[in-house]
């Protein structure tokens, strides 16, 4: 009993979780989403990755077989991804700089005006992924929002023991990540290169529930409706390739609509974004599928 104890102890330290949090993660979700992964396939691709909560799943699950593709608009989250990947102990030793200062306001300030110096993008890739990481631990509710000039500007969080420097986390997520492909694309590009029976999870901005509810810019430019319509395309074309398809997006009529002809399931999220009523406990979100769930 005590071997088997001690094995499962291991195995529960071993997993390897998301390294930011990040608005409309799929942490809470996983449960909900875990019958309607596809059994087999051949590589993972998410185009709009994230903090990656259902790739770390799926990796966890030792599912990842055949390689993976992962995305974001995002450049300075996918620079995190990249040196996660390639140059995590350099990444620990910067963060454990920024450690002393997690609590003060003055210096998050001062790290967060990095990206409104002209020489900020001379900043070595660690040094960025490292500020990265600071902002998003110790910003307000962890969310990661630019204004129209790419520059990040959520406030200040005031938490009392942020967690910046999780080195086992790191490393398990850098070994995660050997030989996986990062970009930092359109999301039109997993057209080119997905391939047939390769498995397409699609988590884009999510259509706001109201005209006073979206929240879409993690990057300079935000998610129209334009968009959402060149995504549903993009499934589309996914779904003729051979792919296997999952996304997911909010419950509204547009949405609905928009997906009428594809298969459609309801799972509940717990909403903690908006300040609003309407924005908190549990809201319906839609899964959709091209393929019939093994559930």
């Amino acid at each position: 009993m005590s071997i088997e104890l001690a094995s499962l102890e291991l195995d529960i330290k071993t997993q390897v979780g998301p390294f930011v949090k990040w608005a409309g993660g799929k942490s809470q979700l996983l449960g909900q989403f875990e019958p309607f992964f596809p059994p087999h396939f051949n590589r993972y691709v998410e185009p709009f990755v994230g903090g990656g909560a259902v790739f770390f799943r799926l990796y966890n699950q030792s599912r990842i077989g055949d390689g993976a593709i992962l995305n974001d608009l995002n450049e300075e989250l996918m620079t995190c991804y990249e040196v996660i990947r390639d140059q995590v102990a350099d990444l620990i030793e910067e963060l454990r700089h920024h450690e002393p200062h997690k609590t003060d306001k003055d210096y998050f300030y001062k790290v967060r005006g990095w990206d409104r110096k002209p020489d900020f993008h001379e900043r070595s890739s660690v040094e960025r992924a490292a500020r990265t990481i600071l902002l998003n631990r110790t910003c307000y509710n962890g969310l990661y929002r630019v204004n129209s000039r790419g520059q990040f500007n959520v406030p200040f969080g005031s938490y009392k023991n942020p967690t910046i420097c999780d080195e086992d986390n790191l490393r398990a997520v850098s070994q995660a990540l050997q030989g996986v492909e990062l970009y930092s694309e359109d999301f039109e590009k997993c057209v080119d290169w997905a391939e047939p029976g390769d498995f397409v999870y699609l988590d884009p901005p999510y259509h706001p529930l109201s005209e006073t509810a979206s929240f879409t810019s993690y990057t300079r430019d935000n998610f129209e409706k334009a968009d959402q319509i060149r995504l549903e395309e993009v499934f589309r074309q996914l779904d003729e390739i051979g792919c296997l398809v999952m996304l997911s997006n909010s419950y509204t009529p547009f949405i609905r609509k928009l997906y009428d002809i594809h298969r459609r399931v309801r799972v509940f999220a717990r909403r903690a974004i908006s300040c609003k009523g309407d924005g908190r406990g549990n809201v319906p979100e839609l899964i959709i599928l091209n393929y019939e769930p093994h559930n």
